[in-house]
């Protein structure tokens, strides 16, 4: 158990490391409303799940470690869906509706096709 939650603790540590690189990295050259840090991060981890899903679906047991690894710990360390629930309800009560509205939607249209091209490009 302790090798276990070692192996989602690096994941995750390095994850959330890249995220809020990705967040310093956007913020310097974006400066709309729209929260691209955390739309790139979440679409971009969506697409990382599916294709690490797929590539280590074969052979589940021999690659257990691997998926507690990158799928748990880094992902979960990487993608950023409470943020994203936290600017969207910020967006609603700044009454900027259509900004949250185009944000939910392509984060959730975009977030499946890029789950589906991972698993698709994993076969």
């Amino acid at each position: 158990m302790l090798k276990q939650i070692l192996l989602v603790g690096l994941g995750g540590g390095i994850g959330s490391i890249l995220r809020f690189l990705t967040s310093v990295v956007t913020q310097k050259y974006n400066s709309s409303l729209f929260p691209l840090a955390t739309f790139a991060v979440n679409i971009l981890g969506c697409f990382l799940i599916g294709l690490l899903i797929g590539s280590l679906s074969s052979s589940i047991q021999n690659n257990q470690n691997l998926r507690l690894l990158l799928i748990t710990g880094f992902c979960g360390g990487y993608t950023t869906f409470s943020t994203f629930a936290s600017e969207n309800f910020s967006l609603l009560q700044n009454q900027y509706y259509g900004t949250a509205a185009l944000y939910i939607g392509t984060s959730i249209i975009g977030g499946l096709i890029a789950v589906w091209l991972g698993l698709t490009l994993a076969k």
